[in-house]
Order: structure tokens, then C-alpha cells, then sequence
């Protein structure tokens, strides 16, 4: 998307990571974001309900020259109501580090970015220069508890791990997030539990609560889950954290 008729376009974001990824680059594009929408601090535009209950209405009292949004994220019913009010939706799939790289650059351009951002050159840079955390780490990455849920196949933050040397054990599974009763949690025998403090807000006593005996990795959930700058800090943190919880 350009600029149109010599004004600048009006972006909404559903997603907290393409916010923070459109508001670092771009400031002044956003004029409405999602509660969830954290990052940057201090950003200042209308709020309009959660990723998966946004106000419809309030999107489009905005009118927003671009949507963004993600398949997974988002409902389908609510991005179908906005298209069908005459609003531009822009949805993005991203199950990889390789297909989040080159999605935030396809946004930032249909937004209107001047250029590619340095972070996110960055980014690639620090991930590819990335080392394991150590030899055969076998890990199981629950997101949910009552009921537990895990990472599965074809996941965001699977893939990070798997390129900091973490074999997820349920990676092969045919959902992307399984439920898993813990007992056959514990039973899969994981070197490492992956606990990140969201979707669900895991703590530092969980671990040793609910996997006795089993390192027990207490990650920022932003590190692992979210496709846009905080991927340039990323391979670090998570790669201490790791490392910390594996001595």
C-alpha cells in the first residue's frame, strides 16, 4: 500500500507482534490496535477489544485503509465481517522464522514503510549465526495447563527452538496443539521442560510442581511466540535461559 492521495494510510493491527513490528518502523501508521497489543510501551491509538473478539464497528469507525491480521490469531468470522464492510484485510500465516522474516517484510510494504527496517536485518543476522543449546535436547513446550496443552507440528515457536537445538518431542503430532494428560508428558522422558509465561502465564514453580526431576526452562513468552523486533533479542535470551535451566 502507498500513501494515498498525499495522506498516510490508516492501519489497524489484530495482531500484538505486527503492532509492535508496524509501530517501531512506521510511527504515525497505526491508529488502532488490539488490548493484547502491549509493545511498544507507551503507544498511543484506539483500542478495539481482544485478538479474537475485536469490536467490528470500532475498526471501521477508524477507517482503516489496511487490516492486519493472522490465521491463527484471529477468527475467521470477524475478518469476513470487516471484508464484507468494504475494509481491506491483509492475513498472515507464519509457522517458521523463514516465513515470519519475509512476512513482516510483505507487511511493513503494504503498509506504506519506506524501507526495510535494520532490526529486521538484525534479526536474520542473529539467527543465523544462532548455536545449539546443547547435544540431543529433548523438550516438551506446554502452553496450557488444565488441560495441558503442548506444542505440536508446524509451529512459530517450535521452529525457534529447533534452530537453538531443542527437539520437541511432540512435533510430529497430527494437531499443533495438542491436549496431553501430563502423565504421558512425564512419560515421554523430555531433558527439558519449555515453560513460557503466555499464552498461559507459567511460573517458576510449575516445572518443578508438575515435572519433578526435569530441568525446567521458565522462557519470556514474547521471545518465543512473537514474529517482529523482539526477534533481534531473542536467540539470546531464550538461548540463556536454556542453557541455565540444562547445567
Amino acid at each position: 500500500m502507498t500513501r494515498l492521495r498525499g495522506r498516510t494510510p490508516r492501519v489497524v493491527s489484530l495482531v500484538p507482534s505486527l503492532t509492535e513490528a508496524v509501530a517501531v518502523t512506521a510511527p504515525g501508521l497505526l491508529v488502532g490496535a488490539t488490548d493484547w497489543c502491549s509493545h511498544p510501551a507507551g503507544l498511543d491509538v484506539a483500542r478495539i477489544g481482544g485478538t479474537k473478539n475485536p469490536d467490528v464497528p470500532a475498526v471501521l469507525a477508524l477507517r482503516p485503509d489496511l487490516v492486519l491480521a493472522n490465521e491463527e490469531e484471529n477468527r475467521a468470522p470477524d475478518l469476513e465481517a470487516l471484508r464484507a464492510a468494504g475494509a481491506e484485510v491483509l492475513v498472515t500465516e507464519v509457522r517458521t522464522l523463514d516465513q515470519g522474516l519475509d512476512v513482516l517484510g510483505d507487511v511493513l510494504a503494504a503498509c506504506g514503510a519506506p524501507r526495510r527496517p535494520r532490526w529486521l536485518a538484525e534479526a536474520e543476522e542473529e539467527w543465523d549465526a544462532v548455536e545449539p543449546v546443547g547435544e540431543d535436547v529433548t523438550a516438551v513446550v506446554p502452553i496450557w495447563r488444565r488441560p495441558w496443552m503442548v506444542l505440536g507440528r508446524d509451529t512459530f515457536a517450535g521452529d525457534l527452538l529447533a534452530r537453538l537445538g531443542v527437539r520437541n518431542l511432540y512435533a510430529d503430532h497430527e494437531e499443533r496443539y495438542p491436549k496431553v494428560p501430563l502423565a504421558e508428558l512425564t512419560a515421554a522422558g523430555p531433558r527439558l521442560v519449555v515453560l513460557p509465561d503466555e499464552p498461559y502465564r507459567f511460573t517458576a514453580d510449575d516445572g518443578p510442581e508438575a515435572f519433578p526431576g526435569t530441568a525446567a526452562a521458565l522462557v519470556d513468552g514474547r521471545m518465543l511466540t512473537w514474529y517482529g523486533p523482539s526477534l533481534t533479542r531473542a536467540p539470546r535470551l531464550l538461548g540463556r535461559a536454556l542453557r541455565a535451566a540444562l547445567r
